[in-house]
């Protein structure tokens, strides 16, 4: 459960923030085993006027359904909460987004700051292994390399963070290396439904190694301390991508904006980052426990919005086999 009358120290506090009321229409992307519905939750309880409703989907579904209704004139919601900038960037393109006012803007990391969309909480591609059965020094720290590797993988390319992470490595790589390396890894590759079960393959013995978000890994292990599986960077490339969650506004009013800023309170950074083991956006929050600094991390240098255009890569996927 998350409190909204917690006083940590530094930024903002919910507290701070002007009531909402009204009605209000949130389509929100499923994901992050429900957490962040009780951050709508505790907003909902803070705000006994607001008059939320909710429609729930995956979020690129739901992007498309958003994409859907403006090409026919309609619109039905006044704010789109996405687990992947892929999505948020799709409707973004489609001229729907309201621009973010500067206080909104400043209060984030600068490079997680865009025009029409705000990034809530931060995702790190990994490599999640058993160190029982790999030794991680041997690990390569190029993502390409693993192609050419003996290691047994498992993988969920039906979803939509690894869709994302594909994306990034097209943008980075090329299409012919991003289809060399699908060809190369599938012989070895497992599939999962989620990357939660790719990652819990790993533990089990199933397969060595996963690509996944950070979380998963984290969250595994706060219920599990002794389970054997570790995270494992690569450097300045798709493996180590930093994707983010968040929000585009759509409707016109205060409301839809002041909702946004309570997503970015410190109760809100610190609870996402306590509790879904996310990366918290705003500076002076901690992060989670079990991550490395970022500091430590290096990232690819990537525009997120540039992930919004998913069909040359499912055309890639499909080309490949994988889907």
């Amino acid at each position: 459960r998350i409190a909204l009358a917690e006083r940590p120290a530094g930024a903002v506090s919910a507290d701070q923030l002007p009531t909402l009321d009204g009605a209000l229409t949130l389509y929100l992307g499923r994901g992050e085993g429900g957490l962040y519905e009780d951050v709508v939750a505790a907003i909902r309880e803070r705000n006994p006027a607001l008059d939320l409703s909710i429609r729930r989907g995956p979020s690129a579904a739901l992007a498309n359904t958003l994409v859907a209704e403006a090409g026919a004139g309609v619109r039905r919601a006044d704010l789109f909460w996405a687990i992947d900038a892929g999505s948020l960037g799709l409707v973004a393109a489609g001229g729907m987004a309201r621009v973010v006012p500067a206080d909104i803007t400043e209060q984030l990391r600068p490079e997680f700051r865009f025009s029409d969309w705000t990034a809530i909480s931060g995702r790190i591609r990994t490599v999640a292994y058993n160190p029982e059965r790999v030794d991680p020094d041997a690990l390569p720290t190029d993502i390409m390399a693993f192609a050419d590797s003996d290691y047994r993988i498992g993988w969920a390319p039906a979803y939509g963070a690894f869709q994302s992470f594909l994306t990034a490595m097209r943008l980075l790589e090329g299409d012919a290396a991003t289809r060399q390396w699908l060809e190369g890894v599938e012989p070895r590759a497992t599939e999962y439904a989620g990357e939660l079960g790719a990652v819990m393959a790993v533990t089990r013995g199933e397969v060595d190694l996963a690509f996944a978000n950070h979380y998963y890994t984290l969250r595994l292990k706060q219920g599990m301390p002794d389970a054997p599986v570790a995270l494992h960077f690569t450097k300045d490339d798709a493996g180590c991508l930093v994707n983010a969650s968040g929000v585009v506004v759509l409707g016109p009013g205060d409301t839809p904006e002041n909702f946004v800023r309570y997503l970015l309170t410190r109760e809100v950074q610190s609870y996402l980052a306590r509790e879904a083991f996310e990366l918290p956006l705003v500076p002076g929050v901690p992060g989670p426990t079990g991550l490395p600094p970022m500091a430590q991390i290096d990232p690819p240098k990537l525009d997120l919005t540039r992930l919004a255009d998913l069909r040359p890569t499912l055309a890639l996927m499909r080309e490949a086999g994988v889907l």
